[in-house]
C-alpha cells in the first residue's frame, strides 16, 4: 500500500516526483524517497523519514534531471526508518528500485545473493530486487533481460519500476497485485500507483495487469508478458478534474470530503433514477432480467467501512428483492471455504479498486463459478477490469485515509442495486418503490441541510475530547452505522470506540456504561425506534451519557439523553446515509481538538492493497 510515482521526459523530474508522492502520500507516509538518473553513470539518491515534508526540505525541486523515480512508505518489513526508505539500490550502486507490496520469499532470495557475495544494509524485502537484477547483469544479462527475470524470481505480490545508471532513457516496471498507472504526455511518460497524481500532466492513461511488464521511454511504453509477448492496451481517458483533488479552502481532505457528499450523491444518481413510473432503473448491468431472476443467493465482501455499507446492503436487498445475503470481511472470505451453489452473485465494495482482500475474494469466488459484480469509486482499476460487472460510485477523488464519501455513495448504489435486483424478481412493491426514488432524489438536498448542524457537533467535541471510551448503539440499519461511527473515532482520534446492536446492549457492554461514558444513539423513526428507546432507557438508568440522534421534532429522549441532533425526515432506509454524516463530522472534530493528524492517521493508508 506504498506509492510510486516515475517520470521520463525533458522537464525536471524532482519537482514532478514530489508533487506525484503528496497526491500519494495517503497510500503511506512513514518515509519517502527520489532517485534521480542524471546520465553520468550514477544517481542522485534522496530519501528522509517520517511524513513528505521531510523529504521535500532536502531536495532541491529545480533540478533539471529529466528521469526518476519514487516512493513513499507504509512500512511492512523493516522500521520507517530513512536507512529502509526507497529507493533501494544494489552494492555498485547501478540499480535503484522502489515496491509497492511484499515478496514472500526474500528471506530465501537474499540468502542466495549473501551466498553469491551480496552484502545487505537494510530491513526491508525490497532490497533483495536491484541485489538480484545487479546479480544477474554480472552474469552477463542486460538491464531488461535481468529485470525481467528478476521479476519471475519473486514471490508475492508486488507493483515496481526500476532504473539503471547506464540506461538514462528507460523505467522499466512490473505488476502482480498492486496497481501502476501509465500516463501518456506529449515527449514523457509518467508512472504512478494511482490516478491521482498523473491528473495535472495529462489523462491518457493505460493500466498494467496482473503479470505484466513495461518498458517506458519518453515516446510511450511498450507493454509486455512476463515472456516477452507484446500486449496494446487503448488507453483509457480520465474524466477526473485534477483541481478536485485539492482541499478548495477546507483545513483538511477529510472536512473537505464531509461537505462533498451532497454533490457527490448527486453524481452517484445522475442519469441512474428512472423517469418514468414503469422505467427500470438504468444501472447498465451487463445481466438480463432471467439472470436477475436466477439469482439465490448474494455474497458480499469488502474491508472496513466498505463492510459497514455491505451490512446496510444486506438489509436492503434482503428485504426489497427477497434474496439471502451473506456479508464476510474479504480477508476472511477465502480461509472459510466458503459454499457457493449455482446462482451466486459475489459483489465487492471497495473505494479504490485495488483492496488486495477484496480482489482475492472476488477472485476465488468467480473460479468456483459465481457472477462477480464490483462497486468501486475508481474507473479503470483492477476491480472494474476484473468483474462481469462493475457500478461505480462516482464520488470523486477521495484523498483523506477516513472514508466518507465513497460510504455514503456505495449506500446509495446498493439501494439503487437492491431495487434493481426486487423488479427484476418482481418482489418490489410500486408505491415503496417510488417512495424510495422520491427519497433518493430529495437526500442530496437534505445533506445539504446538515450543515447547520456542524456548531452543535463542535460543542459535543469540545464536551468529549478527552472521553477515553465511546459507546454507539442502533438497530436494523442503523446498526451498522453504529459501527460506522465508532470506526471513524478510531482512526482519527485515537479514542476507543464500539458499535453495537442496541438491544444487545444488556449482554455485556451495559457492564461499561457510567457517567463518563458517552453513548452516541442513532434513533430514527423507524420500526425499531420504539425498542431502542427502551435500549436507551437502560443505559440512562446506570447513568450513561446519551447523545441522541433523531427525526426533527422527535421528543422520545427528552429527559434521557444529554443532547440531542434532529435531523430531516426521511425513508428509514434512506436513513443511514443522513444519520452517517454527523458521526463523521464528530470524529473529525474531536481529531482536530486533539491534534490528530485527520487525513493521514497513524499506522493506516488509504488503499491497503496487501493482505
Amino acid at each position: 500500500m506504498c506509492g510510486i510515482v516515475g517520470y521520463i521526459g525533458s522537464q525536471g523530474a524532482a519537482a514532478i516526483l514530489v508533487e506525484g508522492l503528496r497526491a500519494l502520500e495517503y497510500r503511506g507516509y512513514d518515509s519517502a524517497g527520489i532517485a534521480l538518473a542524471p546520465g553520468d553513470g550514477s544517481f542522485r539518491v534522496t530519501r528522509a523519514s517520517g511524513k513528505l515534508a521531510n523529504l521535500q526540505a532536502k531536495v532541491d525541486l529545480g533540478d533539471p534531471t529529466p528521469l526518476g523515480i519514487g516512493h513513499t512508505r507504509w512500512a511492512t518489513h523493516g522500521r520507517p526508518t530513512e536507512e529502509n526508505a526507497h529507493p533501494h539500490r544494489s552494492p555498485d550502486g547501478k540499480v535503484v528500485a522502489v515496491h509497492n507490496g511484499i515478496f514472500e520469499n526474500f528471506l530465501e532470495l537474499r540468502t542466495e545473493l549473501k551466498a553469491a557475495g551480496f552484502a545487505f544494509i537494510t530491513e526491508t524485502d525490497t532490497e533483495c530486487f536491484p541485489v538480484m537484477v545487479s546479480h544477474l547483469m554480472n552474469q552477463g544479462r542486460d538491464f531488461r533481460t535481468a529485470f525481467r527475470e528478476a521479476v519471475g524470481r519473486m514471490r508475492g505480490i508486488y507493483a515496481l519500476a526500476c532504473l539503471h545508471a547506464d540506461e538514462p532513457g528507460l523505467i522499466l516496471a512490473a505488476r502482480s497485485g498492486p496497481p501502476l498507472a501509465i500516463g501518456f504526455g506529449e515527449g514523457e511518460t509518467f508512472l504512478a500507483s494511482d490516478v491521482v497524481p498523473l491528473l495535472r500532466h495529462t489523462r491518457k492513461v493505460t493500466y498494467l495487469e496482473d503479470g505484466e511488464l513495461a518498458e517506458l521511454t519518453r515516446e510511450g511504453a511498450r507493454i509486455t508478458l512476463l515472456d516477452g509477448a507484446e500486449v496494446h492496451h487503448t488507453p483509457l481517458i480520465i474524466p477526473f478534474d485534477p483541481i478536485a483533488a485539492e482541499k478548495g479552502g477546507f483545513k483538511h481532505f477529510m472536512q473537505k470530503e464531509i461537505f462533498e457528499q451532497p454533490q457527490a450523491l448527486s453524481n452517484t444518481l445522475l442519469n441512474r433514477l428512472p423517469l418514468e413510473a414503469g422505467e427500470a432503473i438504468p444501472l447498465e448491468l451487463p445481466f438480463t432480467d432471467a439472470e436477475l431472476k436466477a439469482l439465490t443467493r448474494i455474497h458480499i465482501v469488502a474491508c472496513g467501512t466498505s463492510w459497514h455499507s455491505g451490512l446496510v446492503g444486506k438489509f436492503l436487498i434482503e428485504q426489497l428483492a427477497r434474496v439471502a445475503v451473506e456479508v464476510d470481511y474479504a480477508s476472511e472470505y477465502r480461509y472459510r471455504d466458503p459454499v457457493i451453489p449455482d446462482g451466486t452473485l459475489i459483489i465487492g465494495i471497495t473505494q479504490s479498486g485495488e483492496t488486495a482482500d477484496t480482489l482475492a475474494a472476488m477472485k476465488e469466488a468467480s473460479n468456483r463459478g459465481a457472477r462477480t459484480l464490483a462497486i468501486c469509486n475508481v474507473m479503470g482499476s483492477t476491480a472494474t477490469r476484473q468483474c462481469e460487472a462493475t457500478i461505480l460510485t462516482h464520488a470523486g477523488p477521495e484523498i483523506g485515509v477516513a472514508s466518507t464519501k465513497a460510504f455514503t455513495t456505495q449506500l446509495a448504489v446498493l439501494t439503487l442495486l437492491a431495487l434493481r435486483l426486487g423488479e427484476a424478481k418482481g418482489t418490489v412493491d410500486p408505491a415503496l418503490r417510488a417512495e424510495l426514488l422520491q427519497g433518493l432524489r430529495e437526500l442530496p438536498a437534505h445533506l445539504e441541510r446538515l450543515s447547520s448542524l456542524e456548531p452543535q457537533i463542535q460543542r459535543w467535541a469540545h464536551q468529549w475530547r478527552d472521553a477515553e471510551d465511546f459507546l454507539y448503539l442502533g438497530r436494523g440499519p442503523m446498526y451498522p452505522i453504529a459501527l460506522e461511527g465508532a470506526l471513524k473515532l478510531k482512526e482519527i482520534s485515537y479514542i476507543h470506540a464500539e458499535g453495537y446492536p442496541a438491544g444487545e446492549m444488556k449482554h455485556g457492554p451495559i457492564a461499561l456504561i457510567d457517567q463518563a461514558l458517552p453513548v452516541v444513539a442513532l434513533l430514527p423513526d423507524d420500526a425499531h425506534r420504539e425498542k431502542t428507546l427502551s435500549n436507551l432507557q437502560e443505559a440512562a438508568a446506570r447513568d450513561g451519557r446519551i447523545l441522541g440522534l433523531v427525526t426533527e421534532g422527535d421528543k422520545g429522549l427528552d429527559g434521557i439523553a444529554e443532547d440531542v441532533l434532529e435531523l430531516p425526515r426521511v425513508h428509514p432506509w434512506l436513513a443511514p446515509i443522513l444519520y452517517v454524516v454527523p458521526l463523521q463530522l464528530l470524529a473529525y472534530h474531536i481529531a482536530v481538538l486533539r491534534g490528530c493528524d485527520v487525513d493521514q492517521p497513524r499506522n493506516l493508508a488509504k488503499s491497503v492493497t496487501v493482505e
